[in-house]
C-alpha cells in the first residue's frame, strides 16, 4: 500500500469510527441484540434441568450469538453509506475500490470485536455461574480465536453485504449468502473454542490449534477472493 493509499485508508477508516462515536447506533444495536440473545437462550434453557450443563454446547451457542449479530452491524453499516450516498461519493472519488474495502472491513472488524468482548462476559454471568464442569482448557487461547474468526465474518460480511444493500429484502439476501460461507468457518470456530473451555483427554489442545490453522487458511483464501472481487461487485 502507497503513502496515498494509506491515508486515504486512514480517512475512510476514521470516518466511520467518528460517525459511530457521535451516533453510537451500530454498537448499541448489535449490542441489544446480543443481549436479547442471551434473553432467549435463558428461556429456552431455564427448564433444561440440573443434569444438563450449559458448558457442553457453550462454544455453539456463543458463536450462534456471534453470527447473527454480526449479520446486524454487517447490514446497518452498508445500508447507513447507501442512504446518506456516501458509497456513491466514493465511487466517484480517486479512490481504490479495494482501498474502500478495507477500511470497511477494519471499521466493522472493530465494532464486531467491542461486542464480542461485552458479550462473552455477560454469557459466563449467565449460564456458566456455579458448575460442577470446571473449565480446565487454554483459555487464554479464546481471544485470539475470536479474533481470527471475527477477520473471516468481518471480510466475508462486508462483501456479501456491499452485494445485498442494493437488492430487494437485503436482511434476507444477506442471510442467505453469508450462513452457507460461513460454515466452514463457524465449524472450526465452534470446535477450537469448545476445546479452549473444556480442555482435558476428551478436547485436547492440538485440537485448538487445529481449528485456529482452519480459520487462518479460511481467512487468507476468502480475504484474497473478495480483494479481487470487489472492484467488481462495487461497480456492478
Amino acid at each position: 500500500m502507497n503513502a496515498l493509499a494509506w491515508r486515504q485508508f486512514r480517512a475512510l477508516l476514521r470516518k466511520d469510527i467518528v460517525m459511530e462515536l457521535r451516533t453510537r447506533e451500530m454498537v448499541t444495536s448489535m449490542g441489544l441484540y446480543a443481549l436479547l440473545t442471551m434473553v432467549v437462550y435463558q428461556i429456552a434453557l431455564s427448564q433444561a434441568g440440573s443434569l444438563f450443563n450449559p458448558a457442553d454446547i457453550a462454544a455453539g451457542l456463543l458463536w450462534l450469538a456471534f453470527v447473527f449479530t454480526s449479520m446486524l452491524g454487517l447490514n446497518r453499516s452498508l445500508v447507513h453509506e447507501k442512504d446518506q450516498g456516501c458509497m456513491e461519493a466514493l465511487l466517484l472519488s480517486p479512490v481504490d475500490r479495494p482501498v474502500i474495502y478495507f477500511a470497511k472491513v477494519i471499521g466493522n472488524l472493530a465494532f464486531l470485536l467491542v461486542v464480542e468482548v461485552l458479550t462473552i462476559p455477560v454469557f459466563a454471568f449467565l449460564f456458566l455461574q456455579g458448575r460442577e464442569r470446571g473449565f480446565n482448557g487454554p483459555l487464554w487461547l479464546i481471544p485470539l480465536v475470536v479474533v481470527a474468526a471475527s477477520i473471516g465474518i468481518a471480510g466475508v460480511g462486508t462483501l456479501l453485504a456491499t452485494m445485498s444493500v442494493n437488492t430487494t429484502g437485503k436482511d434476507v439476501i444477506l442471510a442467505v449468502m453469508f450462513i452457507p460461507l460461513m460454515y466452514p468457518l463457524l465449524l472450526a470456530a465452534v470446535s477450537a473454542t469448545n476445546a479452549a473451555l473444556l480442555g482435558g483427554q476428551a478436547f485436547p489442545v492440538s485440537l485448538v490449534w487445529q481449528g485456529l490453522g482452519i480459520i487462518a487458511g479460511y481467512d487468507a483464501i476468502m480475504l484474497l477472493a473478495a480483494f479481487g472481487l470487489y472492484e467488481f461487485i462495487v461497480g456492478a
